[in-house]
């Protein structure tokens, strides 16, 4: 059974507390108890129903009528009975009645013992808390991503990357997978085979965001990209004086100096103008227009070559949208002329309605166009894309060394006729040291042809075949698809590839970009002494294999227009 207590019976209790290390004596309380309900008593009325008392862990019945009165083993005065809070029920001997004053006690005691008990530190609060763990956290955060990356020749390879993993770090895991030399000019190409668009992504854009735009049939290309900063090296090659102007100012146009400083700067004012074709909305032909360029977007004149407000109508904004460039040919969009290039919305996935497809008269108005639309889109980020992979390999130095081949860097002349090896540094004695050795391998070489030496060991034939294990040799390919190479691979000066001739079976073809036009050299054979030799401008330099020809173009331009820099390569994932 329970007893009620009121709010004066709290006070022993709490003596009771602090005395008694929290144990109550419950004989003790109730003698207490009933003496201070004997005051309370007298100031209460008489009530018709009351309530058991617990007397000495006996029920104490007050006097009814002829009600037996029942008495604990020790004699007690008679206690007055508690009026109850409702007067139809009556309490039976099973029934418990709660104490209110036990029950604030104990919430008293519940909120004094921790501040009394000493505070229990946790030695692995990271095992407690998830989210504030450094290793827990790893685990439930972490967002991957799958995605598929192909190569030229149609391998794939899959990549998980994270949410916030740009393009350039996903090009320098490809290149470290593939043991590729990396030499900043790898990029990731959003290709859309439907559409027949393609573009190269920026450093900076994140890969996944990328990725949520295209749609199940679109897919990324992993594949060089000279032309994707060669502007920042070569800017008049790019932006013709007659197609950049001021806005201000109709007839101006800018200062050498300051071209590319204007279009970085975003408080200048850049444009470029000319006349582009314009497939209309919904129909197969093309309208000449003169187009303008700004910062504000791609405008259109509705009268002739007018730039008055009223005359110029909005073609496409350059925040929410990407310029691509058209693979599929001129014949699928009866296109004018063979340099067209897209303007398409970044949410837009595959609707044509949308596409606003453009075409340029040349290839050097085509390139202006689209380099332009980066530069006003980006502004600063592109040249910190362009210095961030310098600055990270290249140390500080205060004087620049001249570019030079492979060859030249790793070998030296060296005499090995005495007992020990020394260096040539005289460059007149190691030209001749090099012409001695060569003849002695010439008539070594004879020396072994006439005594029936394997064709492997013999050096015509070992420099027929050694060409192919060059990255820049493309094998039996057709003139058509060193095209598409060189033009995949960015149109700037110096790019090259060599590849089979399909007129002559012993000959060869270089295949070279020198402003931004496509040239092919053709590379003849001729014999002298018995060994096959190659040249390129009909025997007056001869070199013993394709290898020594690229090398020394490489150093020297020759009868070519300009020298070989940069290798056409493709490389397998």
């Amino acid at each position: 059974p329970a007893l009620v207590l009121p709010d004066a019976a709290v006070l022993s209790c709490r003596c009771t507390e602090h005395t008694a290390n929290y144990d109550v004596d419950l004989e003790a309380l109730v003698n207490d108890m009933n003496s201070s309900l004997e005051s309370l008593y007298s100031s209460c009325n008489t009530h018709t129903e009351t309530a058991p008392l617990l007397h000495n862990s006996h029920v104490h019945t007050p006097h009814h009528g002829h009600a037996p009165h029942r008495r604990g083993p020790r004699s007690q005065r008679p206690t007055p009975p508690i009026p109850l809070s409702c007067p139809q029920e009556r309490l039976c001997r099973s029934q418990p009645v709660h104490i209110n004053a036990f029950m604030r006690l104990q919430e008293e005691q519940q909120q004094c013992r921790p501040s009394s008990l000493p505070a229990v530190i946790n030695p692995f609060p990271e095992l407690c808390t998830p989210t504030g763990s450094p290793i827990l956290s790893l685990i439930h955060t972490t967002d991957n991503h799958i995605i598929k990356v192909y190569s030229e020749d149609g391998a794939g390879k899959v990549v998980e990357v994270p949410a916030d993993m740009r393009a350039r770090d996903v090009c320098q895991l490809l290149v470290y997978k593939s043991h590729c030399l990396d030499d900043n000019s790898w990029s990731l190409v959003e290709h859309h085979p439907l559409l027949g668009l393609e573009r190269c992504l920026e450093d900076h854009e994140l890969v996944v965001q990328v990725q949520a735009s295209m749609t199940s049939d679109s897919k990324f290309l992993f594949r060089k990209n000279y032309a994707k900063y060669e502007f920042f090296r070569n800017p008049l090659n790019f932006f013709p004086e007659q197609m950049v102007a001021w806005c201000q100012v109709s007839n101006g146009s800018i200062p050498q100096s300051q071209l590319l400083q204007n279009f970085l700067n975003s408080s200048s004012c850049p444009e470029v103008q000319g006349f582009l074709y314009l497939k209309e909305s919904g129909r197969k032909s093309w309208k000449r227009l003169s187009m303008f360029l700004r910062r504000s977007g791609l405008y259109y004149s509705t009268k002739g070559s007018s730039k008055e407000p009223r005359h110029l109508q909005l073609l496409s904004d350059l925040e929410d949208s990407s310029v691509f460039t058209v693979t599929t040919g001129r014949k699928l969009h009866n296109a004018p002329t063979d340099y067209q290039f897209c303007i398409k919305p970044s949410k837009v996935r595959s609707e044509c309605k949308e596409l606003r497809m453009l075409c340029a008269e040349d290839e050097q108005s085509r390139t202006c166009w689209m380099t332009a639309f980066r530069l006003l889109k980006y502004g600063i980020l592109l040249y910190q894309n362009y210095k961030s992979p310098q600055q990270r390999k290249s140390p500080v130095s205060h004087f620049s060394t001249p570019v030079r081949s492979v060859s030249e860097n790793s070998l030296v002349a060296m005499d090995f006729s005495g007992r020990t090896g020394r260096v040539i540094e005289n460059p007149l004695e190691a030209q001749s040291a090099a012409v001695e050795e060569g003849q002695t391998w010439r008539k070594r070489g004879h020396r072994m042809n006439a005594l029936g030496s394997p064709s492997l060991l013999h050096p015509s034939s070992l420099s027929s075949v050694i060409h192919r294990t060059q990255l820049w040799f493309h094998g039996r390919i057709i003139r058509e698809e060193s095209h598409k190479m060189i033009m995949q691979q960015g149109q700037v000066d110096g790019l090259f590839l060599l590849r089979d001739s399909q007129s002559n079976p012993k000959a060869f073809v270089l295949t070279l970009c020198h402003h931004q036009k496509i040239r092919h050299f053709q590379i003849l054979p001729c014999e002298e002494e018995g060994q096959m030799l190659f040249s390129l401008d009909d025997g007056s330099t001869k070199f013993t294999d394709l290898i020594h020809l690229v090398e020394f173009y490489q150093l020297n331009r020759g009868v070519l227009p300009c020298k070989l820099k940069h290798p056409c390569t493709a490389v397998a994932l």
